[in-house]
């Protein structure tokens, strides 16, 4: 034989070697999906294996969902895989959807695997509750309000009321729907609007579900991603008079605003008396100065001989006289002495 064939034939060994450890590895994966009537190729084995896939991942849920009658190609398989997406979470949810006779698809349910990326919810929860109810506790235990809504009614008598929600999925709403979250708060809101459109706590008391029937006709799920079954009063309390509480605390402001207007009133008085007081000691001082002009007038009366000798003995005689006379009456009039 010559060179030429001897490479040839070292060729072909080598190729046969590489294709033989090629069925090897991938002959389990293969023999297994074909046994389960869920068939992959040596290739796509190949090809899933060179791309990074988990080739076993990926032919096991095949199996999964050829078992329960689905349809799924592994290329479907492998783009929803390379979006990040659970295949595993998706096969689930697809039987189980298809096993309560719920319409999902496959594009269906990876739009809303890869829009619970990232959450806590995955869409094989999703689906599940869609087929079973959940509870959810309004107001939420996380919520730090005692575990009760406040609410007050028209007579002013609060009411503290705990309610529980039965939901399940809309799949049709999931995506882009809103979560959990706004259920609890819209319906906590129709809670207290029920209670504070109530003319007397004792009519709440009586007729409980009269709250639940007002929260329903609000459509508080309306784009959400749930749909409510019904909204159960799990606990109602009365609490305190807010109303008496209010008019007590607006008594006694009303109060201190009486209070702050007299002392204005008392300080406006005190200071009229005060400018009246200084004003009266003003005029005894004109008074004083005008008597402390007597004598001086007199003394120059005497100069000019307008007033005699016996002109100011008749006036000191009147002079003692209203002095007596003040004396007997108990009041002096204080006439300047000369």
């Amino acid at each position: 034989m010559s060179n030429l064939q001897y490479l040839l034939v070292g060729g072909a060994i080598i190729v046969a070697l590489i294709l033989f450890m090629i069925v090897a590895k991938f002959f389990n994966l293969w023999l297994r999906a074909r046994i389960s009537n869920a068939p992959v190729s040596i290739v796509n084995l190949l090809a899933m294996y060179l791309r990074g896939i988990p080739n076993a991942l990926i032919v096991d849920t095949r199996i999964t969902a050829a078992k329960a009658g689905l349809n799924i190609s592994t290329d479907n398989l492998e783009a929803h895989y390379l979006s990040g997406g659970e295949v595993t979470h998706v096969v689930l949810s697809l039987i189980a959807a298809d096993k309560a006779g719920i319409p999902l698809d496959f594009k269906r349910a990876c739009a809303i695997d890869l829009a619970c990326k990232g959450t806590t919810k995955t869409v094989l929860e999703a689906v599940r509750t869609s087929i079973n109810p959940k509870v959810i506790d309004c107001p939420s235990n996380d919520m730090g309000r005692g575990g009760k809504i406040d609410a007050v009614a028209k007579d002013g008598i609060s009411l503290r009321v705990r309610a529980r929600v039965t939901v399940r999925t809309n799949l049709d709403r999931f995506i882009g729907g809103a979560t959990e979250e706004t259920v609890v708060a819209r319906v906590g809101e129709g809670i207290v609007s029920s209670i504070g459109s109530a003319p007397s706590y004792k009519s709440v008391l009586e007729n409980p579900d009269s709250i639940s029937k007002l929260v329903l006709t609000k459509g508080v799920d309306a784009g959400t991603a749930f749909e409510i079954l019904s909204i159960d009063i799990a606990d109602i309390d009365v609490g305190e008079n807010v109303g008496a509480k209010l008019q007590a605390e607006q008594a006694e402001t009303d109060k201190k605003i009486a209070q702050a207007n007299a002392e204005v009133r008392r300080a406006a008085a005190v200071a009229v008396e005060q400018e009246m007081s200084a004003r009266t000691q003003e005029m005894r001082a004109r008074v004083v100065e005008a008597e402390a002009q007597i004598p001086m007038a007199m003394a120059e009366a005497f100069r000019n001989g307008n007033l005699g000798i016996m002109d100011f003995a008749r006036y000191k005689n009147i002079s003692a006289d209203t002095d007596m006379r003040a004396k007997i009456a108990g009041t002096d009039t204080g006439t300047p002495q000369s």
